[in-house]
């Protein structure tokens, strides 16, 4: 089958370093898809070779199954949108969304009329065609760089880290907002970021990428609670991770005891890693655990305590409080526990 965006075998080097490790990912028409990870890592590379702004080393890029990267960035059904937002200043906000349509001088001024207002319907901002960008809040320029990305109607939009310059509460909003976007017009959406949050929230299908390698692809939910490796665990939420053995098929031993787990297919006594998430991690009476509350910290929604427990540091999440000093047991359900193999 052959997907709307194919990445084959993609290396990217800049002298003696290399930037993108033999990469290959797919994307499908219509899909959010989030490439995230640490700065360096390759994300910001491989969106530009997708716009055309970098050729790869080696590799290959095809669109609808052809052949990519001989065509110049006019010329791909893509348009990205930059966290420097990069308006004219000396250009209202109309004519900031129009530039791309006067440039390819086949649509008459009543269309490019026409196409802005749809524009700026799209983006909340009806009302707002004549004001100056260097007026706007950084939330409006964002949607004035979206809207002037989108009226070029492209099959692909690119954005690169584009909320990375807002404040939280503007930056969560513009979550919302973006995906609603990209549904309403049904159009492929490639994201890259270094926010989880953002990742978890916005997309459809996350790469985790580090060091020019993708690490794990896959939906957000599959990412967070069946991280392949320790760095995608550390990377994607908050984690206990500890090392483990796997005693036999859904038994694992670690932090001194034999839990059961829903994890199979491992050799017996094979060393493991194991990922508890801190909201997984229950606090009872009874616990299999026993351990003492280090430090506690008021999240807002819950609380987030330090509890020392058989020679290792828990990071535990809770509605409940238990002060500094309280003894206390902990319990993991067994499908709350998370097995990988060692590096």
């Amino acid at each position: 089958m052959e997907h709307f965006i194919n990445l084959i075998n993609i290396t990217k080097t800049f002298g003696r370093a290399t930037v993108l490790d033999n990469i290959s990912l797919y994307i499908d028409q219509n899909e959010f898809v989030t490439l995230l990870g640490p700065s360096g890592c390759g994300k910001t590379t491989t969106l530009r070779i997708i716009g055309g702004f970098e050729f790869p080393t080696s590799g290959e890029l095809r669109f609808k199954g052809e052949d990519m990267l001989n065509v110049p960035p006019h010329k791909r059904r893509v348009n990205t949108v930059f966290q420097k937002y990069a308006l004219f200043p000396n250009m209202n906000v109309a004519e900031n969304i129009a530039f791309g349509l006067r440039i390819k001088k086949i649509y008459t001024n009543r269309v490019i009329t026409e196409k802005v207002k749809g524009m700026l319907k799209l983006v909340n901002l009806e009302g707002f065609e004549h004001r100056s960008v260097t007026s706007l809040s950084g939330g409006q320029q964002q949607r004035v760089a979206i809207a002037r990305a989108l009226v070029n109607e492209p099959e692909v939009l690119l954005l690169d880290e584009p909320l990375g310059a807002l404040d939280l509460k503007l930056r969560l909003d513009m979550q919302i907002e973006l995906k609603n976007m990209q549904q309403k017009l049904g159009i492929t959406f490639v994201y890259v970021t270094h926010d989880q949050d953002e990742a978890l929230s916005m997309s459809d299908t996350i790469a985790v990428m580090n060091s020019g390698h993708i690490l794990q692809i896959g939906k957000p939910e599959d990412i967070y609670n069946e991280p392949k490796n320790a760095f995608v665990a550390k990377f994607i939420g908050e984690s206990n991770l500890l090392d483990g053995i796997m005693r036999s098929d859904y038994h694992v031993e670690f932090a001194g005891v034999n839990f059961k787990c829903v994890d199979k297919g491992f050799s017996i006594n094979e060393a493991v890693e194991v990922v508890v998430r801190p909201e997984d991690v229950e606090i009872t009476e009874n616990g299999v655990l026993r351990g003492h509350v280090r430090h506690v910290t008021f999240k807002g929604v819950h609380y987030e305590m330090l509890v020392d427990a058989h020679d290792f540091l828990w990071k535990v999440h809770s509605t409940v409080q238990s002060p500094v000093g309280t003894e206390v047991g902990l319990n993991v359900a067994p499908d709350l526990i998370h097995v990988m193999r060692k590096n």
